[in-house]
């Protein structure tokens, strides 16, 4: 008679969960969902600060350093379409896991690296995981929270813990880079993914699976090859020099790689990336913009980590405390965003952020080896601030933009697009230092690019989409 009342007990939820126990099952997987963006978005900033000391652990110049940055990105972007379809099919629960467990073994792997080689590869794995991670721990939240408002919630909360990672990453790095090594930022991620584990393992529950739901290999394939080729040929041809035949080849087989992929995208039955969305002049809109924002900002990210470690001589705790003013400025603006998009619309908000973002660009144009860091604060905050200022009206727009039943795979293409302008942003950027004759030289041409490719972005969505009012 007990094990029958324990067996009822045990499913007298909707979800799966014993009665009593819903709400905190609930609440522990939203944790677990915060734990896997969060530590994504951790190992996007924490390795910035570990860019020296890498360096001169494992050899390698400028380029060697871009590819343990971009590796990890150039994954994270051309898998997470297909991340989310392999959740679907599989079940969302399954492939979190999986993900998880490839995080924390990856980052093993970084962490014991013996070469530049092998921390690259690590890095790639990574990227792969990250990508499995972020789609399916949104869908298991969405499984999680039946009620609209509780699940708006459990999103704000999951974003704002992605937020934290993202400010606390440079400070970590650096208390962990100057106690004990390099090699422990990425040691970090082990507790994380343990306890991310047994959390997801213990609370979460399936979501429905969906045989019939293709993966589109060729499509995937193809979509690697050509942001590995476009990426490589930038890279090394801050090094090699863009006239070299092999930096040639790599530009022209991202060329042909990339037109194979939009020829496969239109003739899938399931594609990975749905062309039919870029029918939506909004939709369009918006994904230019992430792309565009994400070259500007994270390529700058990346060279400001080198011009306070390298030309400042900064160590790695310094170069974190450096860009805790930078990162921070994100969270609070990220709360002020829908006020101001509720007031003035979604759209000038994002142009307001985005020339915000152009304005602290331009003010860094007048940076030199020997320039204050008290001079240059503002401007860093600025950055940060407007990109706070344009991200979630961003999202907010490209999802509204398309109908709801798409709302999934729209997200998973501005993360797509973001994560594609992060890896272009840092080679394009790590290649003008590298091949400009002096490093203050690659790094200002970054800033007038950062600035330029920001006003585009301004203009492109300020003047292409509809008024307030108007239909699209």
């Amino acid at each position: 008679m007990r094990a029958n009342t324990i067996k009822y007990e045990a499913f007298d939820d909707a979800n799966g969960a014993p009665r009593g126990a819903s709400r905190l099952a609930t609440s522990l997987t939203l944790a677990a969902m915060s734990l896997g963006y969060g530590v994504v978005q951790l190992d996007v900033t924490i390795v910035n600060t570990a860019l020296d000391a890498m360096g001169r652990t494992l050899g390698g110049g400028v380029a060697e350093l871009q590819w343990v940055v971009s590796a990890y990105t150039i994954a994270f972007a051309a898998f997470i379409l297909t991340a989310g379809a392999l959740g679907d099919r599989i079940g969302a629960k399954r492939i979190f896991m999986a993900g998880f467990a490839i995080f924390t073994a990856a980052s093993l792997a970084c962490a014991l690296s013996p070469n530049a080689i092998v921390l690259i590869a690590a890095r790639l794995v990574q990227g792969l995981a990250a990508a499995i991670l972020v789609p399916n721990s949104l869908a298991l939240l969405n499984h999680a929270y039946t009620d609209d408002r509780a699940r708006g919630r459990a999103v704000a909360v999951w974003a704002a813990g992605a937020s934290l990672a993202l400010t606390a990453g440079p400070f970590v790095g650096g208390a962990l880079i100057t106690l004990v090594g390099w090699r422990a930022i990425f040691l970090v991620n082990l507790p994380i993914g343990l306890i991310g584990l047994w959390l997801s393992w213990r609370y979460a529950t399936e979501t429905t699976r969906a045989p019939s739901r293709e993966i589109d290999l060729p499509g995937q394939l193809a979509a690697i090859g050509a942001l590995g080729a476009l990426a490589g040929a930038i890279i090394e041809g801050g090094t090699l020099g863009f006239e070299h035949p092999a930096v040639i080849a790599a530009f022209m087989a991202a060329a042909v790689l990339a037109m194979l992929f939009v020829w496969r995208e239109s003739r899938a039955a399931q594609p990975m990336l749905p062309l039919s969305l870029f029918s939506h002049r909004l939709f369009t809109l918006t994904a230019i913009v992430g792309l565009l924002v994400n070259i500007a900002i994270y390529g700058l990210i990346f060279v400001l980590s080198l011009y306070f470690q390298r030309i400042n001589g900064l160590s790695a705790w310094w170069t974190g405390l450096a860009f805790v003013p930078m990162m921070g400025a994100v969270l609070p603006v990220n709360l002020l965003a829908p006020r101001l998009a509720e007031r003035i619309g979604p759209c000038p908000t994002i142009v307001v952020g985005a020339c915000v973002s152009a304005i602290g660009c331009l003010g860094l144009l007048w940076i030199e080896a020997d320039t204050s860091y008290w001079t240059i604060c503002a401007q860093m905050i600025a950055i940060s601030g407007g990109l706070g200022l344009l991200v979630p009206p961003l999202t907010s727009t490209l999802l509204g933009s398309v109908e709801k039943a798409r709302s999934g795979i729209a997200a998973g293409v501005l993360n797509a697009t973001r994560q594609t302008g992060s890896v272009l942003g840092v080679a394009l950027f790590g290649s003008l230092v590298a091949s400009e004759g002096e490093f203050m030289a690659g790094l200002h041409a970054s800033l007038v690019v950062s600035a330029t490719a920001l006003l585009l972005a301004a203009a492109v969505i300020g003047m292409g989409a509809p008024s307030r009012g108007q239909t699209m």
